[in-house]
């Protein structure tokens, strides 16, 4: 009986250990199976999410102020320096109508004409003058305009030379415009006068730039084990429409927002990236006013003829054949100008060549470079580590053309970085831990006679009010000046804004107007500081090239040898 009982215990705990174990085995695999559904249906729902996020977007209040105004609270002087700058952009606005104006009635690059005015010498202008041009737009039907506030670019140039200059433009606001240029060099030059936009377009541009900041939105991915949730993220939500996480930044009170997940809490994000551009955000009578080859872009031709002739500084007897004379102190001077394609600047500093590798290490040597900004910037570093050998870029595994970067030079002790500012970015995708402000950076930096400051920010700006820009510049700028009261040596350059190629999507987003509305105030607000410039805009305008968001080889290589020449200025000549 005994023997029979502990039998039966025996098979009895082999039949319950067998149960047990399968028990485990089918809960762990009934978790997974729980799990894996889960997260497939939360990815699903986050793609249909994301696939319906523009239509799904909330309507935005068409008052600049409920995105111009978020942050910390700008002090009384903030305030006026703003009203300062914003009055210092402010574009002539065209004749209120009952109804929208008829394409008919806008500015037509093709029937607007220009004309070279004589100088005082007559028809005879040498290396020193100021040329002038007379420019008078007319619409579609050949009528004259009667007012201004359309965007021309001008230039003067002599393609055999390699040589250009930007000119600068004054509206008359009666449909007239000037265009001046210095005149810089021995010989033929022609004058280039391009309608960028008209009036109309432009007031359609500020429309949008003051009442949809929302035209480029952002998404965050939000994660936890295997639950994930897509949201739609802005630097101004409406706070009405849904839960908000507020990812504000403490130091610099910089605003940013993200449509809470559903399942999830605000910690669980891990990244940033820029979700998409609305679509229809304009009538069709106004699409009219953006049409590639009509009224984007467009040259104005010459009521006679487009081309001078200019002859050696009326100061210079001997040197006829000298090919470029440094000019006597002229009205609306530029920064500088081309001549044998390469660029030379008009006071400051002598730009040197730097067309060797060798010639750039010994220039970097012993150097810290910190490159910060959009990927204008970021195409400088790439620029370097490509033409110097020895720049060997250290893989930090970051995603390709987000950052952030690094190269090593050991030999010769070079350390070159770039890291894209903080939000609003419109790269693919950012790690939430990689995204930092620059003001933060400069911050954290030690700084000193062997660090380089580069800097680099305005595209990712052209869709917000210019209050969203002033805001940012102002924590840029209150940071470089405590980074140089602690280490006066310091050197800091800021690379401008540049043209770029548009069409109707583009300009809607990303026009030159909005560019050179920011390029206005970044270059305000840094006068009188202690930092150096590297002026794209006139080096985009002046060159032959088109124009590129990411300007091409020659261009760059003028602006690496511009900054080099900061790093490494020339040496004066003892007397």
């Amino acid at each position: 009986m005994c023997r029979n009982l502990s039998k039966y215990t025996l098979i009895f705990l082999i039949l319950a250990l067998s149960g047990f174990i399968f028990l485990l085995r089918n809960i762990h695999t009934v978790e997974n199976w729980n799990c894996h559904t889960i997260s497939a249906l939360y990815q699903l729902q986050s793609r249909i999410q994301s696939s319906f996020i523009p239509a799904g977007l909330p309507t935005f209040y068409h008052n600049r102020t409920f995105c111009a105004h978020l942050g910390q609270k700008p002090s009384p002087e903030d305030v006026l320096e703003e009203r300062y700058l914003l009055d210092s952009i402010a574009w002539p606005v065209p004749p209120s109508r009952s109804a929208p104006t008829a394409l008919r009635q806008t500015s037509d690059p093709v029937h607007s004409l220009f004309a070279i005015l004589p100088s005082k010498a007559g028809r005879e202008w040498h290396v020193g003058d100021q040329l002038e041009v007379l420019v008078q737009m007319h619409d579609f039907q050949g009528q004259p305009k009667h007012y201004g506030g359309d965007f021309l670019l001008a230039r003067l140039h002599t393609l055999e030379r390699g040589a250009g200059v930007a000119g600068v433009v004054l509206d008359h606001k009666n449909g007239f415009y000037s265009a001046l240029f210095p005149l810089l060099w021995v010989g033929s030059a022609q004058v280039e006068i391009t309608m960028v936009h008209s009036s109309e377009a432009v007031a359609v541009l500020r429309r949008l730039r003051e009442e949809r900041p929302d035209r480029v939105f952002f998404k965050s991915l939000f994660r936890l084990g295997f639950l994930s949730e897509t949201t739609v993220c802005n630097m101004c939500l409406p706070p009405d429409q849904q839960p908000l996480c507020n990812y504000t930044d403490l130091h610099t009170g910089e605003p940013w927002y993200c449509y809470k997940p559903k399942m999830l809490s605000c910690d669980s994000r891990i990244n940033h990236a820029k979700g998409g551009y609305l679509k229809h955000l304009i009538t069709n009578k106004e699409a009219l006013l953006f049409q590639s080859g009509v009224n984007i872009k467009v040259p104005i031709h010459a009521s006679g003829t487009d081309r001078i002739n200019v002859l050696p500084s009326r100061t210079d007897k001997v040197d006829v054949e000298s090919s470029s004379i440094k000019p006597e102190p002229i009205k609306l001077a530029p920064s500088g100008y081309y001549y044998e394609d390469s660029w030379r600047p008009l006071g400051g500093v002598t730009m040197r060549q730097f067309n060797e590798s060798s010639a750039i290490t010994q220039c970097l040597k012993n150097k810290v470079i910190n490159m910060y900004g959009d990927s204008t910037v970021r195409q400088w570093f790439e620029y370097l580590i490509a033409l110097v050998p020895e720049l060997k870029e250290f893989n930090l595994h970051s995603p390709k053309n987000v950052g952030p970067f690094m190269a090593v030079d050991s030999t010769h002790n070079i350390l070159l970085k770039y890291r894209c500012h903080g939000p609003p970015i419109r790269f693919s995708t950012v790690m939430s831990s990689e995204m930092r402000y620059i003001s933060n950076e400069l911050d954290g930096l030690s700084g000193g006679p062997n660090t380089v400051v580069v800097l680099s920010i305005w595209a990712h700006f052209s869709t917000f009010p210019v209050e969203v820009y002033i805001r940012r510049l102002r924590h840029i700028r209150q940071a470089l000046v405590r980074l140089m009261d602690r280490a006066p040596g310091t050197l800091v350059v800021i690379r401008s804004a540049n043209l770029q190629a548009l069409d109707q999507e583009v300009s809607l987003y990303n026009s030159d107007w909005y560019s050179q509305q920011l390029d206005s105030v970044l270059r305000a607000m840094f006068k009188g500081l202690n930092v150096l410039q590297v002026d794209a805009w006139q080096m985009s305008v002046a060159h032959h090239l088109p124009h590129a968001l990411h300007p091409p080889p020659p261009i760059v290589k003028n602006m690496i040898d511009m900054l080099l020449s900061y790093v490494c200025p020339e040496k004066k000549k003892s007397q």
